[in-house]
């Protein structure tokens, strides 16, 4: 969820995360015929297509397909129960299995990702038109960047308590609702758009921490695309860092941005040595 690193693939120039940690790499190859051709031409984003029907588009804001709230949630994966069973008109055969997460939900399980039929199924309810070819590739790209969120959860919590391990009490999808921070980058942008990102967060989730004290702690994120690498791989950003709603999250965020400060100052300062040494 001052001012927070968080970085989930080659960060863009001009997003407001910090983009010092090493990169992660995108799980779905990007070299196969099929893919790089539609890739080298469009501009990375959401690997959801939200465009809606004519008639409901204007109403439609970028979001993860799957419902994160409301009611008849399955425990295991805080989704509606979707079918297995293919779609009206489907044409292509999907995979009905489930991949495991590594996020622990309690002392005995880990969150469980849909299968590519149900995500499929999902995109259908929500009346996305997506070629179905492409849906795996999808799902794997919305499993890496759920991970890569909570390496960056862990970051910040074993920061706190390193050696403890913390587990995913809940979490909510807030599609369209930009956060206070996401806000701020936003009017930057607007202020100085040659050097601060204009773009909003494609998609924003909170996710509810349990420590093993009892305790919970919210974390923000706030999902960014990025312009693709030169062969048209996708890029994100992921910006992460706990919710300014308790006094320990207040200092966990002023300790991080204090942080920073000093690591730019003595890098400043050993280019300086560096350049008189010269």
């Amino acid at each position: 969820m001052g001012q927070t690193t968080s970085t989930a693939a080659q960060p863009p120039t001009s997003c407001p995360v910090k983009h010092d940690a090493a990169p992660a790499q995108c799980p779905v190859p990007h070299t196969s015929p099929s893919a790089s051709a539609a890739s080298t031409s469009a501009p990375a984003k959401c690997p959801i297509d939200h465009k809606a029907p004519p008639a409901a588009a204007s109403e439609r804001t970028a979001e993860c397909p799957m419902g994160h709230g409301g009611a008849e949630l399955n425990p295991r994966n805080q989704m509606p129960t979707l079918s297995q069973a293919p779609a009206a008109h489907q044409n292509v055969a999907l995979p009905t299995e489930r991949e495991e997460s590594s996020i622990p939900r309690d002392e005995g399980a880990r969150w469980e990702y849909p299968s590519p039929q149900q995500f499929y199924n999902a995109l259908v309810r929500k009346g996305w038109e997506t070629p179905e070819e492409h849906v795996e590739t999808m799902v794997q790209i919305h499993n890496w960047l759920n991970e890569q969120a909570w390496l960056e959860i862990l970051k910040w919590e074993r920061k706190e308590h390193p050696t403890e391990q913390p587990q995913l009490a809940r979490f909510r999808g807030r599609p369209g609702e930009l956060s206070p921070k996401a806000r701020f980058w936003l009017f930057a942008g607007w202020l100085l758009p040659t050097r601060f990102n204009t773009e909003p967060p494609f998609d924003r989730h909170d996710w509810i921490v349990k420590r093993r004290t009892g305790e919970e702690v919210r974390y923000v994120i706030d999902y960014y695309s990025a312009p693709p690498e030169p062969d048209g791989s996708p890029v994100f950003a992921l910006d992460v860092r706990p919710a300014l709603d308790s006094v320990g999250s207040i200092r966990q965020r002023l300790a991080a941005a204090t942080e920073d400060v000093w690591a730019s100052l003595r890098e400043q300062e050993s280019r300086s040595a560096n350049a008189r040494d010269s």
